[in-house]
């Protein structure tokens, strides 16, 4: 009787459930559903999963600021958890689904003129469920060469947090923003990182929640 439940286990652990291709599904689905609710931000205003001030940075570019610091913030998280997922097994969704699809690839998309999947609903779900495909058939595709090739973890040590790396070198570059726009918001944007690093928090969102917060006492007028 024991030996039929072990066969069973290992019978239905090779299912599709625990198949690497539902693992790609997934992520599909996910992505797509992700790459829609930007979709709804940049035509409703209202929608994107992702913090507060990581949208913000979307948002600055909407708004004709740039799609720059968007595009290199979701970029970088994206690339590193790619390269994180097949080494350690975990595919991060805060930075590799909301922040590389929801947010840098949109920005990336947009600073390139391509509007259109962010502007059509079906076109958004589409473009989502692709990059999300993608991501996973690369992610499993690195695992088959890597892990299951070698049992090693190729150096998961040094990739894990690699994004978060990347990220922190963002805040100075914000802060310098905002004191180049002016010095009102330049200094909201000062004392407010300065609180969120005082908290072990990001000190890109905390520079740009102070940059806003300063912005609406001290618009900034527009260019004549």
């Amino acid at each position: 009787m024991g030996n039929v439940d072990i066969q069973a286990a290992d019978t239905a652990k090779r299912g599709f459930w625990f198949s690497e291709w539902a693992f790609t599904l997934f992520v599909a689905c996910v992505a797509s559903g992700t790459f829609a609710g930007t979709h709804l931000y940049y035509v409703y205003g209202v929608g994107a999963f992702n913090d507060i001030a990581i949208v913000s940075l979307l948002k600055a570019g909407i708004e004709g600021g740039g799609y720059g610091a968007a595009a290199a913030f979701g970029a970088s998280f994206l690339f590193a958890r790619v390269l994180e997922g097949p080494l350690v097994g975990i595919l991060d969704v805060g930075g590799s689904i909301q922040t590389g699809v929801g947010i840098g690839i949109p920005a990336m998309l947009l600073g390139a003129g391509l509007t259109a999947p962010l502007q059509n609903f079906p076109l958004s779900l589409a473009t989502g469920a692709l990059i999300g495909f993608l991501i996973g058939f690369l992610i499993i595709t690195i695992r088959k060469f890597t892990i299951k090739s070698a049992q090693s973890t190729y150096g998961a040590d040094v990739m894990m947090g690699a994004g978060n790396a990347a990220g922190r070198y963002l805040g100075p570059l914000l802060i310098i923003s905002a004191i180049m726009a002016s010095i009102p918001v330049g200094i909201g944007a000062t004392l407010m990182a300065a609180v969120f690093y005082y908290f072990k928090k990001p000190i890109a969102g905390g520079a740009i929640i102070g940059a806003m917060i300063m912005g609406i006492f001290f618009p900034i007028a527009p260019p004549q």
